[in-house]
Order: C-alpha cells, then sequence, then structure tokens
C-alpha cells in the first residue's frame, strides 16, 4: 500500500454531442481489488470519435480514452504481486475473469452482457486523464518490459489486440488469400496480424494513399485505392474470380460491410470489427439468399494481462513495428485540438500520443 494521493487532476470528459472539456476532478482512490494508475502515455480511437459525435452513448461528464499506459500509484487492498512505480498497461478490455463469460473465453462479453468488458471510457472513467482506475487489477494489469518504450507498447491495449482479433477469429490459414477493407489503425493491425497468422496473399483497400503506404510496411502484398476502380472487381481479377478465403471489415460502415460480401468465395469467413453507427443490412445477392456456407463474425478487443503480455511478445520480437503508426503527439492540456485532427484524418494522421 502507498501513501494516498490526493489533490486534483486533469481529465477529458464528454459533455453532450460534438463537446468534450478538459476539466479538473478528484483524484480517484482505488477499492478493494483495483490500482490507481498514473498516465504517461494514452491515444485516441475511432470509438472515442463516434462518442464526441454522439454515435455511441455515454453519459455526461464521464472521461473517456481506453487505451492506458503508465506507472501504478496506488494499491487498493487485495492486489499483490505488483508495486508502486512499475511500468504497466492495462487492456481497453477489462474482464473481471471469473464470470460465466469470461470463464467461457468470452471475456469482452464480461458480466454476460454485450460490450460489459468495455468499462473505461464506456461506463467508467477512461484514460485520458492523469490517473485512472484500473478495476480487477490483477486480472488486468500488465507489467512492460523495460526494454521497450511506451510507444512500442501503446497499441496493445486496443488497436492491436483489435486489429489481430479479426485475423484470429477470421480463422485464417497458411496460404490464404485475405482482404482488409479500410486501413485505419485497425485495419492496418489486421494486415500485420493477417501476416503472421500465415496469409500470403493479402490485399488492403482505402482511400488515403499514406495509409496504404503504411499497409505495404505491415505486411499487405497489393494495396488498391479506392479512387482508382473499383476494388471489388480487382480483388475478383487478382483471385481468378474464385474471391477471397477471409474479408476483414474495419471501418464500419455499410458499403465496406457489403463490399466484403462481394469477394467472399462460398464457405469463407466475414471478420467483422468496425463499429456501426447507422441500420446495417446484408446483401441478398452477395449472401447467396443464406446458402452459400459463409461464415459471419464479429470480434470486440480481447482483454486481459494475457493478452497485453502476448501482444508486448509480439512487439519486443521485432516481427511487427507499429511505432511508426504514432504521427502526431500533444501534451494532455491540447488534446482537443488533438480531437480536431484525429477526426478529420488531416496531416497523414494514424495515431496521437497524448502525455499528460
Amino acid at each position: 500500500m502507498a501513501e494516498k494521493i490526493t489533490g486534483t487532476m486533469k481529465a477529458l470528459t464528454f459533455v453532450s454531442p460534438g463537446k468534450i472539456e478538459l476539466v479538473n476532478k478528484p483524484i480517484p482512490q482505488p477499492g478493494y481489488g483495483e490500482a490507481l494508475m498514473r498516465i504517461t502515455t494514452t491515444t485516441i480511437c475511432g470509438t472515442d470519435v463516434h462518442i464526441l459525435r454522439g454515435e455511441f452513448p455515454v453519459k455526461s461528464g464521464l472521461t473517456i480514452g481506453h487505451e492506458p499506459v503508465g506507472t501504478i500509484a496506488a494499491l487498493g487492498p487485495g492486489v499483490t504481486g505488483y508495486k508502486i512505480g512499475q511500468r504497466v498497461i492495462a487492456g481497453a478490455i477489462t474482464p473481471c475473469g471469473h464470470c460465466d463469460s469470461c470463464l467461457e473465453h468470452h471475456s469482452s462479453q464480461c458480466g454476460g452482457k454485450a460490450m460489459g468488458g468495455w468499462r473505461f471510457g464506456n461506463t467508467i472513467d477512461g484514460a485520458q486523464a492523469e490517473y485512472l482506475i484500473v478495476p480487477d487489477a490483477m486480472v488486468n494489469l500488465a507489467p512492460i518490459p523495460d526494454h521497450l518504450t511506451d510507444e512500442q507498447v501503446l497499441m496493445c491495449p486496443d488497436i492491436m489486440s483489435t486489429g489481430f482479433s479479426g485475423a484470429e477469429s477470421g480463422n485464417i490459414q497458411i496460404g490464404d488469400t485475405v482482404v482488409i477493407f479500410a486501413q485505419g489503425p485497425i485495419g492496418l493491425c489486421a494486415a500485420a496480424g493477417a501476416r503472421l497468422k500465415g496469409a500470403t496473399q493479402i490485399i488492403t483497400v482505402d482511400a488515403v494513399e499514406n495509409r496504404l503506404q503504411m499497409s505495404r510496411k505491415v505486411g499487405a502484398d497489393v494495396t488498391l485505392n479506392l479512387k482508382n476502380g473499383n476494388p471489388v472487381e480487382e480483388i475478383m481479377r487478382l483471385t481468378g474470380n474464385r474471391g477471397v478465403d477471409v474479408a476483414i471489415e474495419a471501418l464500419g460502415t455499410q458499403q465496406t460491410f457489403e463490399s466484403c460480401l462481394k469477394v467472399l468465395k462460398p464457405g469463407g469467413t466475414l471478420s467483422s470489427l468496425g463499429v456501426y453507427s447507422k441500420g446495417l443490412t446484408i446483401p441478398l445477392d452477395a449472401f447467396a439468399a443464406g446458402l452459400g456456407d459463409h461464415k459471419i463474425v464479429t470480434t470486440l478487443c480481447p482483454g486481459g494481462k494475457e493478452r497485453m503480455r502476448r501482444l508486448m511478445n509480439v512487439v519486443a520480437s521485432g516481427k511487427v513495428d507499429l511505432k511508426p503508426m504514432v504521427t502526431h503527439r500533444f501534451k494532455l492540456s491540447e488534446i482537443i485540438d488533438a480531437y480536431e485532427l484525429f477526426s478529420s484524418a488531416r496531416d497523414g494522421v494514424l495515431k496521437v500520443a497524448i502525455t499528460p
């Protein structure tokens, strides 16, 4: 136990659709099984932009953000095996580890509720602040190896875990042909994950050329710019009209979802990672009237300390280098500007590093 940390902290809060504010809040105190993390680096996610726009509802006054990197500032009763000052990350998903869903290996749905494991910036205060309470700390706090920097592990809590899960849930096999629609941060990580899983032809689609350039660096064999023609037609040509084994949807729009289905072979898998903020329909022809043996799977970012440990192992191995995805850096005091840049996708932004 450490001496109690008191005072106030800066935190970014959701006020109402289209409005966020950097405010002072009391530094929270860890209860039983909890830890207080001092945030050293965090970032902004596309889901945070959905929240800002009112497309995903959260309560007014909630601190948002769900990608924390930091050090342990205080430990609540019942937390053992950690020490004050230790560098740690926690996943965007913080499962309890003992409910039915967790024990059935669906920890992202902790508590038996859809998205129940997503608590930071959704149901409890999140990471875009100077301090953060980590629930079920012994399940969720993962020590950072000394030789890894904050920015090297910044993608692990969400973007890397989510993107890789698209490849994992798609059950990619050695020799598969895989397409990923959208090469934002999640799509880029999906491409990297597809390469690690053994795909031998990886096709990526986007309309932003610098994202396609990054895509080639992380594993894509073929990149298609939407501005240069119909990607569905080109993908079918590239596959000899066979279609792809796995199509990963990484944006969350009707158009990209339909395109995934249209290029999918009979018996193929559509692995959906996008957050859909509008109605979604399945096109009858592309779905072969439901008789094409297609699989549609969805995945919410796997969390927990073992998931984080494995992702940091991948980073340490050098097999995937996601640090170049951090294209811009801001202080927490500048986070409103960071949101404006990130949400407008200008100046070649991929991810921003936020440091209190």
